[in-house]
């Protein structure tokens, strides 16, 4: 059975990237575009993770990450936060929110691949 891992980021050469890369693993990607498209997804699909920008418009990705964590259906689901943000201050946000890892752009797609596949085990 496929993986389903969803993607959301408003840059969509990002999510070509990822969706190659995942492709190539035979994941089941599903991709949102902005943060009130992947809680619409993620409440829907119950992906197994959640790959999450930062920065996207309507809900930004620490919203995005609450409202997945505080909800019993949506809170098993696992959370990277995908940001160009190195700060401290903000991977204190993205653990606050309730992340479970924060992943720091630009990367390689092997990092990547090598991150999902530490959280999904």
């Amino acid at each position: 059975m496929k993986r389903r891992v969803l993607l959301a980021d408003d840059d969509p050469a990002l999510r070509r990237l990822i969706g190659t890369t995942l492709g190539t693993e035979d994941f089941d990607l599903l991709q949102a575009v902005d943060g009130e498209e992947a809680l619409r997804i993620a409440r829907q699909e119950h992906p197994e993770l959640v790959l999450l920008d930062v920065n996207m418009p309507k809900l930004d990705g620490f919203e995005v990450c609450r409202h997945l964590k505080s909800e019993p259906e949506t809170s098993g689901i696992k959370v990277v936060m995908l940001t160009a943000r190195a700060a401290e201050v903000d991977r204190a946000r993205g653990r606050e929110a309730g992340a479970d890892d924060y992943f720091i752009k630009p990367f390689s797609p092997v990092q990547l691949l090598n991150k999902v596949y530490a959280l999904l085990g």
